[in-house]
């Protein structure tokens, strides 16, 4: 124990004498982190996307109509925003590595739990498990990416990680219908598969707890705890004092911005191809774009989006997403490209660039990125819920998407603008 408690002070002072330095872990410890971290995101993304593909026989199955099957999509997004603020104040609490392992095991669950259901009420709830783990991963990974790198490395391995669920949606989009379900037989086997898929991150991220113990939240100086008011809840107390930052308002209206406009184009882009003019199995293919170009944009974007022109990326990311709904209003194949790749490189990073921002303001910092980032995704994910609600409702009562698209061009637009006060405001703090 005295060993330990040695070896730990002195990981705390070399960060205070060289801040500059990742201080959470080895340099290869800090990569073999973030290879675990990104297979637990992916199986987030393989959970995530396993009932779209596979919509057709799971209400066969289990008697299900489709209004019953979109309350059943939407359920894991309901409990995300009740959950995500008390999840970020867990990894506070427990930190990221354990955290994260808890995550992990509840994704997998989620799909045990849907390859087991037996009528709408059990697959409901095991999709809203998926509402309990998520935010896990969701908020525990930029903790963790920010306890161990800094600089244009800490921007690069969020954009790294982010790509997992990316990949994770592609290959279950892929490969279910071409590929696993013939082989495998029954949607049952395929969501057998993805829950295994997600037990296997949970062990790996286990064996690299257990292989690189030095816990990257003890790595920070130790900052004396601020004095809670008589009477008052502590948690809420971090919650009111965030809050009560402008700049953290304006990321988290932003956050809920960029989430209802990409989650509205991800949830009709598919039809919206297809009443455009395109054959179903074409739209399909062409839907891939965003997400296809957006791993390539997380990979890129976040390393160039270092702490000194990352509000002016993140301004040129509202703009590409501003040009991208206007074009996808179109019906030729020249501008309907365009505006899918520009969606693809507006979408890869926005999120990202909001979250480093938040995690680097001098109110939320390490110590409270946990809560910070659980507050911003229990916020994001309103706007998670109102895009695609948003969308089919303006599809009814106009008849098309030309209603939805000005409504996300008018969102892009409040984006754009929100960047500049951001600019404003981080600017300030800077000086």
């Amino acid at each position: 124990m005295k060993g330990k408690l040695i070896r730990r002070q002195a990981v705390i002072q070399d960060a205070q004498r060289n801040p500059e330095r990742s201080v959470g872990a080895p340099s290869v410890a800090r990569w073999w982190l973030l290879a675990g971290l990104w297979l637990t995101y992916a199986s987030f993304g393989f959970v995530a996307a396993s009932i779209a593909p596979m919509v057709a026989p799971i209400e066969a199955e289990l008697g299900l109509s489709h209004a019953a099957m979109g309350s059943v999509m939407g359920a894991w997004q309901l409990v995300y925003i009740f959950s995500a603020v008390p999840c970020g104040l867990l990894l506070d609490r427990i930190g990221g590595r354990r955290a994260l392992l808890i995550g992990v095991l509840l994704i997998a669950a989620s799909g045990l739990g849907r390859a087991l259901a037996v009528d709408y009420w059990t697959f409901l709830l095991a999709v809203m498990l998926f509402g309990l783990g998520g935010p896990i991963i969701s908020s525990g990974a930029p903790k963790l990416v920010a306890a161990l790198f800094n600089g244009p490395q800490r921007g690069m391995a969020m954009g790294i990680y982010m790509t997992g669920p990316a990949v994770g949606g592609v290959v279950c989009l892929g490969l279910t219908n071409s590929w696993l379900l013939p082989v495998l037989g029954s949607w049952r086997q395929v969501m057998l598969l993805w829950a295994g898929v997600a037990m296997a991150a949970a062990a790996v991220w286990w064996a690299l707890g257990r292989l690189f113990p030095i816990e990257p939240e003890q790595a920070s100086p130790p900052t004396a705890p601020r004095a809670t008011p008589r009477g008052g809840s502590p948690q809420l107390t971090l919650m009111a004092e965030l809050w009560r930052t402008p700049a953290v308002r304006l990321v988290l209206v932003m956050g809920v911005g960029v989430f209802l406009f990409n989650h509205g184009l991800n949830g009709w882009l598919v039809e919206m191809l297809r009443v455009g003019g395109m054959e179903a199995s074409t739209a399909g293919y062409w839907a891939t774009v965003p997400t296809i170009v957006g791993i390539f944009g997380s990979l890129l974007i976040p390393r160039w989006a270092v702490a000194e022109r990352r509000v002016a990326i993140l301004t040129a990311l509202c703009a590409l997403a501003l040009a991208a709904s206007i074009l996808l209003r179109f019906t030729e194949p020249a501008a309907v490209t365009v505006g899918l790749i520009l969606q693809g490189v507006a979408r890869s990073s926005l999120m990202t660039l909001l979250v480093l921002t938040l995690v680097e303001l001098p109110e939320v910092g390490e110590r409270r990125a946990g809560a910070a980032t659980g507050l911003f995704f229990s916020a994001a994910e309103v706007g998670g819920l109102l895009g695609p609600l948003g969308m089919g409702v303006l599809y009814d009562t106009s008849g098309g998407f030309h209603s939805s698209l000005t409504a996300l061009t008018a969102v892009a637009c409040l984006l754009l603008v929100g960047s500049f006060g951001l600019r404003r405001a981080v600017g300030s703090k800077r000086k």
